[in-house]
């Protein structure tokens, strides 16, 4: 349980990080128009924070965890950091460069895209842990 809040803790430190980085970035660069360095704060608090915390409570109530979890967690961490990566990179190069090659574009979705694709099928793993974990316990 302790490796969840502290998990907790080092994501809510990235999403205030997130968001003081995109304040100021975009302060120092006189940018005002929208970039998604402004969604990087709320994908690491919700996404990290709030969903390790859930899991802190879950864990306390049903004791889900196992060698397969800490598996399954770090494909979410992998992902997690991932997707908030790409949306940094993106948002830097919405910034910096105003128009952008449609590989370069295509490139930066995709890898957000992998991202994307190892966040929901870990949470999905995850989640079917924890159903198994409650069936055990009621049964």
């Amino acid at each position: 349980m302790k490796r969840y809040i502290n998990t907790a803790l080092i994501y809510a430190i990235l999403a205030i990080a997130g968001g003081v980085f995109y304040r100021e970035f975009t302060k120092f660069n006189g940018y005002t128009a929208k970039t998604t360095l402004s969604v990087v704060h709320t994908h690491y608090f919700l996404l990290g924070m709030v969903f390790f915390l859930l899991l802190l409570l879950l864990e306390k109530s049903f004791s889900f965890t196992s060698t397969k979890t800490v598996q399954v967690l770090i494909v979410y961490h992998i992902g997690l950091n991932l997707t908030s990566l790409m949306l940094v990179i993106r948002g830097v190069v919405q910034v910096l460069i105003p128009t952008l090659s449609s590989q370069m574009n295509a490139a930066i979705s995709g890898v957000a895209g992998i991202g994307h694709i190892l966040l929901g099928v870990s949470t999905i793993l995850l989640l079917m842990q924890i159903r198994k974990s409650i069936s055990a316990k009621q049964s």
